[in-house]
């Protein structure tokens, strides 16, 4: 058996150590903030806090989880993630597929190709976007959450690039058969596209549970705002008017690091816990997707 050259096992030995520097780089600040969050106010502030809870309390938690408002908020934003993912894969996938199409078979698709895309460079600004939301009677609705970006361009063109990747011998194959366009599409095209689909449903679910702004804006009710709208307004901003009198007393014992650190926490648990059934498909969604056809 022919042994590795010298040169070969030097670049392995640095590769090696190199991917598990960077790995280290993104592991540790997570489970440094893992630590404080289960850390004593008196630790942290001391700055005895490195990777390991120092004086183990789960005081953060109990405040931010013993509180209706917060799993309601909780309630709304799971709600937000479903409706909002379903309905973007749904009019991503509708809205890709005509436009993967050539000029031959769509007359139109460059026109509405470039009206697309000029919506990434250019919008209405706030407040425009807020009055044509108000107008259509969405405020404070959770539709307001989910029909504004309801369709995003970037996945738009991630999907169509794919769809544009998939060899055409399939399609004609099926017209040949008798197969019409929406036949094509959800029996052949989207089965196909299973690593574009699974990268926009990540990217649609972080979207959905990492925005608060819109939340901040379109909810009038704090009953009605999603857990990223909540945790900012009650962790962050301090809103002493949204707070109950035994939120004031906890915050007294815990420090503001602390709960921050376990709202961090709290808001990047269900990602963490989706993404690695959703990671085999990501390097190849994105890869095959971002090639222009």
């Amino acid at each position: 058996m022919r042994s590795a050259s010298w040169g070969r096992v030097a670049f392995q030995s640095f590769n090696y150590t190199f991917l598990i520097m960077v790995s280290l780089l993104c592991i540790l600040p997570l489970v440094h903030i893992l630590a404080i969050s289960f850390s004593s106010s008196s630790a942290v502030s001391a700055g005895d806090v490195t990777f390991w809870p120092v004086d183990f309390t789960v005081k953060s938690y109990s405040f931010i989880l013993d509180n209706p408002r917060f799993l309601a908020s909780i309630g709304i934003t799971l709600q937000r993630v479903l409706l909002g993912t379903g309905l973007s894969l749904f009019l991503t996938i509708l809205t890709a597929y005509p436009l993967s199409k050539e000029t031959s078979a769509f007359r139109h698709r460059t026109l509405f190709a470039w009206f697309f895309v000029f919506t990434i460079l250019f919008n209405g600004g706030l407040i425009p976007w807020y009055m044509t939301i108000k107008m259509t009677g969405l405020i404070d609705t959770l539709w307001a959450l989910v029909l504004p970006a309801a369709v995003a361009v970037f996945n738009i063109i991630l999907l169509l690039n794919f769809y544009r990747s998939l060899p055409k011998e399939l399609e004609e194959a099926a017209v040949i058969d008798g197969a019409g366009h929406w036949l094509i599409l959800w029996k052949i095209m989207v089965p196909l596209s299973m690593p574009a689909i699974a990268t926009i449903l990540l990217f649609t679910v972080v979207h959905h549970w990492n925005s608060w702004f819109d939340g901040m804006i379109l909810m009038n009710k704090p009953s009605h705002y999603p857990l990223a709208t909540y945790l900012q307004s009650v962790i962050i901003k301090l809103d002493f008017e949204n707070m109950r009198q035994s939120d004031i007393y906890m915050l007294g014992l815990i420090s503001d690091r602390t709960s921050k650190a376990a709202q961090i926490f709290l808001g990047t648990l269900p990602i963490l816990l989706v993404y690695p059934f959703l990671q085999r498909y990501f390097m190849k969604g994105i890869v095959m997707g971002s090639v222009k056809g």
